[in-house]
């Protein structure tokens, strides 16, 4: 099937390891002019490398001042695909208000800022994609990441409220919400939740294997070929939407 973008201008934030490669891997499948943005330098070049081609750029999501002039250095784009990193672990109660402040900037606040430095070009142009990455933990928390479902519960709200104000401009903006994928930062997570409990992580693990349907933890390039649909042209009728590839996990209707 062809998606209908090839020559497209796509950023990926987060698109040097896990979730955010794969599906920069995706795009540049699908022929779109790629580029990708994190903050480790050695990952980033590493992975513009394996994506022939890519654009570069290093990229400190915590630091709101630097924003304008990085979508200034990308210049004007068609996708934008927001995936940030997770906080330090940890629950919900007696968390310094600090860190809370920092995760926001970091996880919620750049995402904010940096879609409205890229949208005004794509409403111009009539054709935009804002896919943004949350985890289940939005709408099912995981007890070890209180920050982390507060605040992505927070980018699906928000990501809903923009698709009714850039629908007509030919913009769509989708939330992808991936259960628990074979990555670095759920490997990090099941350690957390084995110390947390006093078990193995292999306990961990099975846990989490019986509570999804499917019966594993997902592959990095099933969230990603989701995502090359959503940004895709054909797409253009699926906006405001969350789209679960979580092995059915989430259970709720």
């Amino acid at each position: 099937m062809d998606l209908g973008i090839a020559g497209r201008r796509a950023l990926v934030l987060g698109g040097n390891r896990g979730m955010g490669l794969a599906i920069a891997k995706a795009l540049h499948a699908e022929g779109a002019e790629l580029a990708i943005a994190a903050r480790d330098e050695a990952a980033l070049i590493a992975a513009a490398r394996e994506l022939r081609g890519a654009r570069a750029f290093r990229l400190d999501l915590g630091d709101a001042q630097a924003l304008p002039g990085f979508a200034g250095e990308v210049g004007a784009i068609d996708i934008l695909v927001n995936n940030t990193g997770g906080p330090p672990y940890g629950g919900a109660i007696g968390r310094e208000l600090a860190a809370w402040e920092e995760s926001f900037r970091a996880m919620m606040l750049s995402v904010i800022g940096l879609t409205d430095l890229f949208l005004p070009a794509m409403r111009r142009a009539g054709w935009g994609r804002i896919l943004t990455l949350v985890s289940t933990g939005a709408v099912q928390p995981i007890p070890v990441l209180g920050i982390s479902n507060t605040l992505r519960a927070g980018l699906i709200a928000w990501s809903k409220s923009l698709a009714a104000d850039v629908a007509r401009d030919g913009v769509t903006a989708n939330v992808l919400m991936p259960g628990r994928i074979a990555t670095e930062r759920v490997r990090l997570t099941d350690i957390a939740a084995a110390e947390r409990e006093g078990v193995a992580v292999e306990e961990i693990e099975r846990r989490s294997w019986q509570q999804i349907p499917v019966g594993r933890y997902g592959r990095a390039e099933e969230v990603a070929a989701m995502a090359a649909f959503a940004c895709s042209d054909i797409a253009s009728y699926v906006t405001g939407s969350v789209l679960r590839v979580d092995g059915g996990y989430v259970r709720h209707v």
